[in-house]
């Protein structure tokens, strides 16, 4: 038998005979304590499970429970024993269909007769907990496709089959936990037993393949650690957000609506929604203003000719409304705002001296999301965009990605976020341009990266269909990422529309257009900034700074004199004039996430003070009303980092 050369990444290396298992290569080159925590290795970049057999000399690295590549083996694994526990439990009516680990768990679509229920999800969850006490080992085994299809056939479950008629592969493999058998190129945990700690969460339907068309599944989805204090955490976050969904705190703080009567996926923006807004618009206004751009504002419908001439019917149709008749002429709803830019930009001939150009614009856009998609103000239908384009000098893309990326992370940490994940998202498979164009864009992105000093991941054939771009993920206060900032680069849109400018030679060149979004849409980060600061925004964004409160009617004149003398001087005030108890309008307040409140008695109104209660209940001096006023303004710019 022949011998095989076997090494550990960073470790040892050793001969084994070929055909030696993952596991018995491990026990040689491994500690004890190392093979204790190794759940499966990659071998040359293929995870192998670790009752896999080696043929070739290789390299090993371990996936262990410590990272999250094992996290991943565990979830998906926790996705199989789910399915295993409803079948056990409600018998071969059920139906399995597909079982992937998520972002932060994992999940498995189920056709069953009978709904499922909440209360079902204890009844699985000791199911589960009963096949984890077997200790099954997750046994992989291959099988020729057509057989494959004959098992699956055999047991009526009808979705394995199509998945198995639509491969290619001559063989396919199947993974078995008991009696339970699925369809998985895995690979797994090596047993059940290390499935600790899960939990089943919430039922949603699901069509099959995302096609409205086809059955609608049951989804159970569920999430896993190997830590049982994790798990408990992450329930506990779970709880948090729920507190802090925008949906829910958005009604309760009269922030915004959407009204089925209009349109699902239509907002329509209240008045303290509304003001949150203009303060966002305002200081990205000022922003942009300081940093040598100029503001656009453009059409919201244009001839769908020029979407065929931009390439978004041919890669983004499935995205867009459908077109209206206007006197014979088909039109577009906008989804995108770069073509009207770029309209704007062959509005009069282009010397190299104006560049580089800056234009920004609020734009709102439309996009068809399918109902289903729609969340609140998360997934929506008409948006506002703070869009950007850049036209650029080929010796200037560099640095003005640079000064980009500047911008973005100067207005984000204005808006509470400090930390966040970044992306090079390269070429996808469907694209447009040349090789030559995406590779120079691709590198002018990494090297501001690099220059930023900012740690970054590939997302490979994550762009988009004309350019490569940047992608700022950012983490909220319980740490989940949200996707808003953007920075693309596209050498595509200046060659369709084949716009020019006069070089320094007298001669025609062709700029680099760079699309920027640094806040994604109004409607997104609004809904995050919601969910970041549990409605109680900083208060330089708080739609209602403080407001007055009377203690009877005899102080009702007072009161109004108050209010509008703090309108006057710019504070945002509301008064709470009613004729109900103090403390009752006090409680009132604080559950409107109100900053200051002014409250308004005798004492007040004979000395011509005001006393300010904080929302966290502590009262300050009596002062007079200007004194309170530069407070608010201090506080103000304090909260928006302009003041310390």
């Amino acid at each position: 038998m022949s011998e095989i050369e076997i090494s550990i990444a960073g470790g040892e290396s050793a001969s084994f005979a070929a055909g030696t298992t993952v596991q018995e290569a491990v026990k040689v080159l491994c500690s004890s304590k190392e093979r204790k925590n190794t759940l499966a290795v990659k071998a040359d970049g293929k995870a192998l499970d670790l009752t896999a057999t080696l043929d070739k000399s290789v390299q090993l690295t371990p996936i262990t429970i410590t990272s999250d590549e094992g996290l991943d083996l565990l979830r998906h694994s926790a996705a199989h024993v789910m399915a295993q526990a409803v079948v056990e439990l409600f018998g071969s009516a059920v139906k399995v269909a597909i079982g992937p680990s998520t972002a932060d768990g994992f999940y498995y679509d189920f056709d069953r007769p009978v709904p499922f229920t909440p209360d079902d999800f204890e009844a699985i969850e000791q199911k589960m907990q009963e096949i984890v006490g077997r200790n099954l080992p997750f046994a992989r085994q291959t099988m020729d496709r057509q057989d494959a299809i004959a098992f699956f056939k055999e047991r009526n479950q009808e979705y394995k089959v199509e998945l198995l008629e639509d491969l290619t592969d001559a063989e396919v493999s199947l993974y078995g936990n008991g009696e339970f058998v699925d369809l998985c190129r895995g690979p797994h945990i090596p047993h059940t037993g290390f499935l600790r700690a899960f939990k089943i969460l919430r039922l949603a339907g699901a069509y099959w393949r995302g096609d409205e068309k086809r059955p609608m599944l049951q989804r159970l989805y569920g999430t896993a650690f190997f830590d049982p204090k994790a798990l408990k955490q992450y329930l506990h976050l779970i709880e948090e957000a729920k507190k802090r969904d925008h949906r829910k705190l958005g009604k309760e703080l009269e922030l915004f609506t959407i009204n089925e009567q209009i349109g699902p996926g239509l907002t329509l923006w209240l008045p303290k929604g509304a003001l949150v807004r203009k303060l966002i618009e305002d200081y990205w206004r000022s922003e942009h203003y300081a940093n040598d751009y100029e503001l656009l504002y453009t059409p919201h419908i244009a001839k769908r000719d020029l979407w065929a001439t931009s390439g978004h019917l041919d890669f983004y149709v499935d995205d867009m409304f459908s077109a209206m008749d206007v006197d014979g002429v088909d039109y577009q709803l906008k989804p995108m705002n770069c073509p009207f830019h770029i309209g704007i930009y062959t509005s009069k001939k282009r010397s190299y001296r104006e560049f580089p150009i800056r234009w920004c614009e609020l734009g709102t856009v439309y996009r068809y999301e399918r109902t289903g998609a729609l969340q609140g103000l998360m997934r929506v239908r008409g948006f506002t965009q703070d869009d950007a384009h850049i036209f650029v000098l080929p010796n200037q893309l560099e640095d003005e990605i640079f000064n980009i990326i500047d911008l973005n992370l100067h207005v984000l940490k204005t808006f509470g976020f400090t930390e966040y994940d970044v992306f090079l998202s390269t070429r996808p498979d469907k694209y447009v341009g040349s090789d030559e164009n995406w590779e120079k864009a691709t590198n002018a992105l990494k090297l501001a990266l690099e220059k930023k000093g900012l740690k970054y991941e590939v997302d490979p054939g994550e762009g988009v269909f004309y350019g490569p771009k940047i992608d700022i993920k950012i983490k909220d206060v319980l740490g989940r990422s949200w996707q808003c900032s953007t920075i693309q680069v596209d050498f595509n849109l200046p060659e369709r529309f084949a716009i020019s400018y006069t070089g320094e030679d007298g001669k025609e060149h062709q700029p680099i257009m760079i699309h920027r979004a640094l806040m994604g849409s109004l409607e997104r980060f609004f809904g995050v900034l919601i969910e970041h600061y549990a409605g109680a925004f900083p208060l330089w964004m708080a739609p209602v700074q403080t407001v007055i409160l009377n203690i009877t009617d005899n102080q009702l004149p007072y009161a109004e004199d108050v209010y509008a003398m703090l309108r006057k001087s710019g504070v945002r005030v509301s008064k709470d004039v009613r004729n109900e108890k103090l403390n009752f309008k006090i409680r009132e307040a604080q559950m409107a996430k109100i900053p200051y409140m002014v409250i308004v008695g005798d004492k007040e109104m004979e000395t011509g003070m005001v006393t300010v209660r904080l929302k966290d209940g502590k009262n300050l001096d009596p002062m007079p009303v200007a004194e309170f006023v530069e407070l608010i303004n201090h506080e103000s710019k304090k909260s928006q980092g302009l003041e310390s």
